[in-house]
């Protein structure tokens, strides 16, 4: 893996089939550069942390990948390219909307549809034209025992999704996201405004998830980037300093910035 600070980063040896290929890949905010020649492996049923201090670009990055910065004006990829299953996301015959079901996303604040539970899971399965009941019910009741969220909610389906804990929210908007079977699961700070347990149920549920799935997931908890990646990819400044396997990243890192980083001395 490269990037433009030395040494260079450190990188996994290939252990699993790549679900996204990042090469070279720059993006500027206006004028302003907000990644710097990333290159980057995200590998098939693993769980890849980005770490790194406020403004370092690794939420810019998690967004390239299902094209959400498209949204913000002015914004734009001015070198280098995301490939997810061998396919240019930037390609223009890629078909946006459907690239974003296929890289499902899951916010920092929890965010159910003012809808019933029930209809929160089954709205992507709608919104792709199935309207055979049986398998929507199949289906709600797949993804929310997948997202350990069933057996509390079985006999509330009918009930508002904005009655649900802040936790089970985020469970939620998990089983919404898996229902209509992405191929990669991006996670934004997710457990950022939950309670530690609630945090548990959440780690637990994707180290579970990640044999379906591909995550990634941007966190600034360190311990939590611990428990629950296998690689973790540090930013610095736009730069991909580091990107290894977790452990060695926090036991052993080859780069005095991540070393500093991950012990308290900044960030």
């Amino acid at each position: 893996m490269q990037a433009t600070l030395d040494p260079k980063p450190s990188s996994p040896a290939p252990s699993a089939e790549v679900s996204v290929a990042i090469r070279d890949l720059c993006f500027n905010y206006g004028s302003s550069q907000a990644l710097k020649d990333i290159t980057l492996d995200l590998h098939k049923h693993e769980v890849t942390a980005f770490i790194g201090p406020s403004g370092c670009g690794k939420s810019t990055l998690l967004r390239c990948i299902n094209r959400m910065n498209d949204e913000i004006p002015g914004t734009r990829v001015t070198k280098g390219s995301i490939h997810i299953e061998d396919i240019n996301i930037h390609d223009p015959s890629v078909d946006v909307v459907k690239l974003r079901r296929d890289v499902g996303m899951v916010f920092q604040k929890s965010n159910p549809f003012p809808k019933s539970i029930y209809e929160n899971v089954a709205f992507g399965l709608r919104m792709r034209g199935v309207k055979d009941k049986q398998v929507i019910d199949q289906a709600v009741e797949e993804s929310l025992r997948s997202a350990a969220l069933w057996d509390e909610v079985k006999d509330r389906l009918q009930e508002s999704a904005l009655g649900l804990s802040g936790g089970q929210q985020q469970r939620l908007c998990i089983a919404r996201t898996i229902a209509v079977k992405p191929l990669v699961v991006l996670m934004d700070e997710p457990c950022s405004a939950l309670d530690p347990i609630a945090t548990a149920k959440v780690e637990e549920l994707v180290w579970q998830l990640k044999n379906d799935y591909t995550f990634v997931i941007v966190t600034h908890n360190m311990q939590q980037a611990a428990r629950v990646s296998d690689r973790t990819a540090f930013f610095y400044m736009g730069e991909l300093v580091e990107y290894s396997d977790t452990k060695r990243i926090f036991s052993n890192p080859r780069v005095r910035k991540t070393e500093e980083y991950i012990s308290g001395r900044f960030g």
